[in-house]
């Protein structure tokens, strides 16, 4: 948030690109319009998403009677494409930069320019297919960062970390 004398404060956001961007091929459209912000990526995954990290990620509307269709929307089972593109973005006001040209979390109400706004819509059950996600707050990006990476996912420091070995833990492997 800028201060009293306009200084801009360095955040970080998470994004994911959703099922259905990914099903419609929109990645690379909204990689495009994210890159209007000027912001630099510092972090990049595809996640498929198990249902224990959906419901972390929704935590706070479990009580929602539309829970479980964001559940398996994000899940996946709604576009047939079981995964999405996690990114972190860090910059100048990252949240505030990429909210704006994500646009509203209601397709019909963002504006058509917007990600949400180009690419969204509301299916017939009521379900907000957005194509996007972006962190609300720094609170809200900093839990939502944890969740989705592992410190070393992350091409830069970003909060406290240790270093631990731990025992018995399978990996796969090249053959």
């Amino acid at each position: 948030m800028p201060n009293s004398v306009g200084q801009s404060q360095i955040q970080q956001t998470l994004v994911l690109i959703k099922p259905d961007g990914l099903k419609k091929s929109l990645t690379g459209n909204i990689l495009t319009k994210l890159s209007e912000t000027k912001l630099i990526i510092i972090g990049s995954r595809v996640v498929c998403v198990s249902r224990e990290l959906a419901e972390k990620h929704y935590y706070h509307l479990k009580d929602k009677p539309f829970f479980e269709d964001l559940i398996l929307y994000i899940q996946g089972h709604y576009h047939k494409c079981e995964r999405v593109l996690a990114l972190v973005y860090q910059g100048a006001n990252a949240i505030e930069k990429v909210r704006a040209i994500a646009g509203a979390t209601n397709p019909e109400e963002a504006d058509p320019t917007s990600i949400r706004g180009s690419y969204g819509r509301i299916t017939t059950k009521g379900v907000y297919e957005n194509v996007i996600h972006a962190s609300s707050s720094p609170a809200e990006s900093e839990r939502e960062i944890k969740l989705w990476f592992a410190p070393q996912e992350i091409v830069v420091p970003l909060y406290p970390s240790k270093k631990v070995i731990k025992e018995k833990v399978e990996i796969l492997e090249w053959t």
